[in-house]
Parts: C-alpha cells; structure tokens; sequence
C-alpha cells in the first residue's frame, strides 16, 4: 500500500530528518513524503538538509518540497546581495540582520560563506522551484496556512509562508483538511488537531529546534491516509 508522509519544518537539523526518513519511515518506490518548508536556518546543517533532499528527489520514492518563509528570506537576501551590493548596502544590511535573527546566521555557516552571493547559485535556484502549497483527495498541504478573508485563498502566496492564525472556511477549499507547519505547538495540541476527525486543520511543527523545551524538540512525520504519527528527538542539539 502506498503512503504519503508529510514532515513540517527542518531547520537545518540534518541528523534529526536523516534518521527518520531513514530508520523510522524507511520509504520505498511506492511512497511519497512532502516536506513542508523551512528546511534552513537556526540548526547547524541547512546545506546538508538540502543536499539531502535533493538526493531524495532522485528516488525510489515521490518527493514534494514545498516553500517556507525562511526559504523566502534566504532568496531575497540572496538577491539584494547580488545586485549592485553597493547601491543597496542598506537594504542588505537590514534584510541581513533580520535574517541573522531568525537564525540565519547558521545557514550562512553551514554553507562556509560570510555573504549570502557566496552561496552557490544551484541552491537558490532550488529554493526558487519549491511550490507554495499541494492539493491532494483530502487535503491542502501549505507550510503556515490560507488566507480565507479574500475570495481565492490560494491566490495569496504570501500568507501561504507567514499565516501565523487564520480560520478555514471549508467551503473555499472543497471540503479538505488543510496540514500545516510554521507555528511551533505542543505535542499534546498537535496529536489533538490529528485525532478530532471534526478539526478542519492538522498542525506538525513541534518545534524540532526548541530541544531544550520539554513540549517540543522533536521532528514529527505524519502518513495522512492512517494518520499514523511517528515522533523523532531532535538529535542535533544535544
């Protein structure tokens, strides 16, 4: 029987994610994982999660990657950093120091590189090909959630990567149950938006970099046709 594994945000954890792709969902040719975005910043590897995933994306299994907002703050400091840097010193300097804030910082580090323009173009050119959300039978997958205050919610990219709150209106979306990531919650609230077959939401950032909050710290990875919930302690920050 074929499965489709969906795993929220990475944040440079490499260790964390490689264990449980490999020892814990350990998938085959029939499966598909789609990762929901922010796989860079605040942990030591972004580099190494991504070379990952690229490796995953040659098979056996189907792999969908979606976009995050730190995917979004790296390309834009990517890109200010690349044109003309002199004429946008400033412009640089603040979405940089905003970057670093978020963590950033590692990123930059885990790539060997002092400046964003140093990163090697074939990463962000992958970073520009992630999708902003996946429609499947039964659900919307989108990293931090949808704008349901304007008529089309998917025509709002933006809210797709940094919705911290909204309400689902199910009738915009046929009825199916949006999974998402971007907010940090609790174990105990995440397996409740899993186990009430009323809620119009699953919620899976457990915050995998927050190892040392006894609530989080660990990188979830959910089969959404059986709702089977596997659980893996983030083995980074130790």
């Amino acid at each position: 029987m074929s499965r489709h594994w969906v795993i929220p945000d990475i944040h440079g954890c490499y260790k964390t994610m490689k264990t449980l792709v490999e020892d814990k969902i350990q998938p085959s040719g029939d499966d598909t994982i789609t990762f929901l975005g922010d796989y860079v910043d605040r942990g030591p590897s972004s580099k190494r999660v991504i070379d990952y995933i690229m490796k995953l994306q040659k098979g056996p299994a189907k792999i969908n990657c979606l976009r995050g907002n730190h995917e979004e703050y790296m390309i834009e400091v990517f890109e200010v950093d690349n044109i003309r840097p002199q004429l946008f010193s400033f412009k640089y300097k603040s979405k940089m120091k905003f970057w670093k804030s978020i963590g950033g910082g590692a990123t930059l580090k885990s790539f060997g590189v002092k400046r964003a323009r140093q990163i090697s173009q074939k990463y962000i050119n992958w970073l520009k090909s992630l999708d902003y959300y996946l429609v499947t039978e039964n659900h919307v997958i989108v990293h931090a959630g949808l704008n349901f205050n304007i008529e089309d919610p998917f025509s709002d990219k933006e809210a797709m990567l940094i919705l911290r709150d909204f309400e689902v209106d199910s009738e915009k979306i046929g009825g199916k149950v949006i999974i998402h990531g971007h907010v940090p919650l609790s174990l105990d609230f995440i397996k409740s938006t899993i186990e009430n077959p009323k809620s119009k939401y699953i919620s899976l950032d457990n915050g995998c970099y927050r190892r040392s909050n006894p609530n989080m710290g660990n990188l979830l990875a959910l089969e959404i046709n059986t709702k089977e919930l596997l659980i893996q302690r983030n083995i980074d920050l130790i």
